[in-house]
């Protein structure tokens, strides 16, 4: 560091300032901090599948959709804590600002329910579109938008109601959304490889962007101090955009199979969990440009994951598979069959 009692040239002190102004504004350096590690996994067993997870960092959470149920695990002890049945097919939970409210989008059921989240009773069931998948919390408005991948459009719900207010129509199928907090929704459209951008109060599409070079985008994160979306893509590519203008700003590579997309603020970190058994880690420079500072062996199957805003933790969950039954012209790329009570939840840290 140069100490200014020592510079007795004008000259140099304002080339020196000069300096300081035009380099770049760097973000925390991540690629400093200790590598990543899978520091515990946690057997849940159970049979089925599943989709989206949600962390309640403050009642310190895990609530995993897992086909006609929720999963609840406590991040403190790693243990199952409780279930939320009664479902056809869940997708993805929900969770209001107050604390009180959940909403878990129900596909096969073509509903999202409402639960209060200290007791994990139902309370409300509401009609949506097709095979509602994604589902996210506005919290400006006060409203929950759910996703529906079948009708290609979003029910939004009013949380002080519960009742359906709009309905808007999406140029593609929609997969994982995310919320800039201030009233703006947006949400990766996987068969037309874009993002769309939704006024959450006028209930209204307010831009579609290309994200060329990505390819069906399914998982979503956001950064919302500096305005960055990151959809992670099938082609192995994770697509930042400028989410003020659509632009696409850095198009960093990433592992196989990607279905989640996560980012920690406090450590400057994106996440992409592939389905391969792996996690990519990337480290934000600044808003425009990354690194990946580890690619972290996972589980084969582990591609949905979520983070912890409070710790920084990442959350994967996956199990194990049989054999990988044969290909027929009604079902091309069928997939191995779970063994029923191999479900494990992977805790990554540093």
């Amino acid at each position: 560091m140069l100490d200014a009692k020592r510079i007795t040239s004008h000259a140099v002190f304002a080339a020196m300032s000069a300096l300081v102004l035009m380099a770049p504004v760097r973000l925390p350096a991540a690629e400093s901090a200790s590598p990543y590690t899978v520091q515990q996994t946690w057997t849940i067993g159970g049979e089925g599948g599943w989709d989206y997870l949600t962390v309640d960092s403050t009642a310190r959470l895990l609530y995993i959709a897992r086909g006609p149920r929720v999963q609840i695990v406590n991040l403190q002890t790693g243990k199952l804590a409780g279930e939320i049945a009664g479902f056809q097919g869940t997708h993805g939970i929900a969770l209001d600002a107050s604390g009180k409210s959940g909403y878990i989008s129900d596909g096969r059921g073509n509903r999202v329910a409402v639960f209060d989240r200290a007791t994990r009773k139902v309370t409300a069931t509401i009609a949506t579109g097709k095979n509602p998948d994604g589902i996210l919390y506005e919290p400006k408005t006060g409203r929950v938008l759910a996703f529906n991948g079948g009708s290609k459009d979003v029910t939004v719900i009013d949380t002080h109601t519960n009742k359906v207010v709009a309905t808007i129509a999406l140029p593609g199928r929609p997969e994982f959304p995310q919320a800039d907090g201030k009233g703006t929704v947006f949400v990766n459209l996987e068969d037309t490889s874009q993002i769309a951008r939704i006024d959450a109060a006028t209930a209204k599409v307010t831009a579609t962007w290309p994200i060329a070079p990505g390819e069906e985008p399914s998982g979503m994160a956001i950064d919302a101090a500096h305005d960055r979306l990151f959809s992670v893509c099938s082609n192995k590519k994770m697509i930042v955009v400028d989410a003020t203008s659509g632009k696409v700003v850095a198009t960093p590579t990433i592992g196989g199979g990607p279905d989640a997309a996560g980012f920690d603020a406090a450590g400057s970190v994106v996440f992409s969990s592939n389905g391969e058994g792996t996690l990519t880690i990337l480290s934000q420079k600044s808003p425009n440009d990354y690194e990946t500072l580890q690619t972290l062996a996972t589980k084969p199957g582990a591609r949905t994951m979520a983070v912890d805003r409070a710790t920084g933790k990442v959350y994967l969950v996956s199990a194990d598979f049989g054999p990988r039954p044969a290909s027929t012209p009604e079902n091309p790329r069928p997939r191995p069959a779970i063994l029923p009570h191999s479900f494990v939840v992977l805790v990554v840290g540093r």
